[in-house]
């Protein structure tokens, strides 16, 4: 928890509370809720404004990347991160209609009582110190997160406080994971992998996304930051982390590597031209650069743009000197094995969308599901699950879903990827029983009041969306879309 904080202005994915539910004041169908309006505000909530300086700034701080920032007008990536921003403002506000409070003596509680912050089991201000150095982050902005995370904390706990969850409840969510299935299966991977690409759509999709299709090297330097460099001592210690703050912010000020190295006298490692495999320009891999440091380095978005970075408890200075690419050839393995994939995925689309088409529409019954697999020669294999990890032939997250199809019913079943899929048909369905003593009902009552909990969440946003009166002002979002 503690550690995602630090990352505060680095994080793309960054949100500084855990639970949250993000309200949803969405973007469309939203009519006239859109005005034209102030420039200076981007939208009100009742008589709340919320500044374009405000909103931008609160921007800037997710760090977007060169493609992101250049396909603002074209994505709807402001607009999600305005929601978000206005959800949090809301809950700000029924966090203050509440009156949660967290006073010093209850700030000072929770961060002396963060095991983050130990040492030989006891709170150290020097821990605490050292991670605010190494996170890049002050005191003041770290506890104000920190308020703000807690605050929303009691806030979510104040809504779902003493339910108490019925039998029935318990007995239902453990029915979806204990069953004993009678099952009939077509497995679909001969059906799929019949359908072969043809040399003409390959070519119109290789055509099409040339620029794709490219080797990528990249020139890297980079050089250790050891404290004997630094302080001309051998410990870790809190003069070192001060004076790697002021060369991290030099760096962010434009001082360059050459420049840093120079003065602290680093030694520098010098990689030339070296893809993303960690291998040069004639397929030789570089073992002498660790792994993890160099993803970290490789990954630098801009070149030039020198970084600290902690790894193995040792610190670097790094960044990409220079970067190269060169086209693929439409024969090269790569680029086949791309198209080919690609192709045969899209296709593996279409053929499930179809069938679970018909399935929807009732077109699939016993007789059809047999006739399927006699018209495409697929073998019907029968088959009987007894538990949820019996996994020979189906993962767990499949025998979930084949766990929510009634007896006599057709269903078509993939996992997350599309690399499996069934065609399932359902004979008999038998339930086992939960006794209330047993270990197991306290289990599937946690899961129980999770699902009731977050409905209640949910029933929460709803209530919130027709309290408050939130405006968005059209023209100064696609103001700020453009303003980058």
């Amino acid at each position: 928890m503690l550690s995602s904080i630090g990352k505060f202005s680095k994080s793309f994915l960054l949100k500084l509370f855990v639970g949250i539910i993000i309200l949803p004041f969405v973007f469309w169908g939203m009519g006239d809720v859109f005005r034209g309006g102030n420039q200076n505000v981007i939208a009100t909530i009742d008589s709340e404004k919320i500044s374009t300086q405000e909103f931008v700034d609160h921007l800037r701080r997710f760090n977007l990347s060169e493609k992101q920032i250049k396909d603002l007008p074209k994505t709807d990536l402001v607009d999600k991160i305005l929601s978000e921003y206005i959800g949090k403002k809301v809950m700000a506000l029924e966090i203050e209609e509440l009156g949660i409070i967290i006073n010093d003596n209850s700030l000072r509680n929770i961060i002396k009582n963060d095991k983050t912050f130990f040492k030989n089991n006891k709170f150290s201000r020097t821990e605490y110190e050292k991670f605010l150095l190494k996170s890049g982050i002050n005191a003041p902005l770290f506890e104000k997160n920190l308020v703000e995370q807690e605050k929303r904390r009691q806030f979510l706990t104040s809504l779902s406080g003493g339910i108490i969850i019925p039998e029935n409840l318990v007995k239902k969510e453990y029915g979806k994971e204990n069953q004993i299935k009678n099952i009939k299966f077509i497995d679909l991977e001969k059906y799929h992998s019949s359908k072969k690409p043809s040399e003409k759509n390959k070519k119109e999709l290789y055509e099409r996304n040339k620029d794709v299709f490219f080797k990528e090297f990249r020139t890297v330097k980079y050089a250790e930051v050891s404290p004997d460099k630094v302080t001309g001592m051998k410990e870790y210690n809190e003069s070192f982390f001060k004076e790697l703050d002021i060369i991290e912010n030099n760096l962010l000020d434009g001082q360059s590597f050459d420049e840093t190295v120079e003065k602290y006298n680093l030694k520098i490692n010098l990689i030339n031209k070296i893809n993303a495999n960690k291998e040069n320009e004639k397929k030789i891999k570089i073992e002498t650069f660790p792994d993890n440091l160099f993803k970290k380095i490789y990954n630098l978005k801009k070149i030039k743009s020198p970084q600290i970075f902690n790894e193995d408890s040792k610190y670097f200075i790094g960044e990409v000197t220079d970067i190269e690419k060169k086209n693929k050839s439409y024969n090269d393995p790569e680029v086949q094995e791309a198209l080919n994939a690609q192709l045969s995925f899209k296709d593996k689309i279409e053929s499930n969308t179809s069938i679970i088409k018909d399935i929807s529409m009732g077109a699939y019954n016993k007789e059809k599901f047999e006739q399927f697999a006699l018209d495409n020669n697929l073998v019907i294999q029968d088959y009987k699950i007894k538990n949820l990890k019996q996994n020979e032939i189906f993962s767990e997250e499949i025998i979930k879903r084949i766990f929510l199809t009634k007896d006599g019913e057709v269903d078509l079943i993939t996992n997350n990827t599309l690399t499996k899929s069934f065609l399932v048909f359902i004979i008999k369905t038998e339930y086992k029983t939960l006794k209330k003593e047993s270990n197991e009902y306290e289990k599937y009552e946690a899961k129980a009041r999770l699902n009731l909990i977050n409905k209640i969440y949910q029933s929460h946003d709803s209530n919130l969306n027709t309290k408050y009166n939130v405006e968005l002002n059209k023209r100064t979002i696609e103001r700020v879309k453009n303003s980058f």
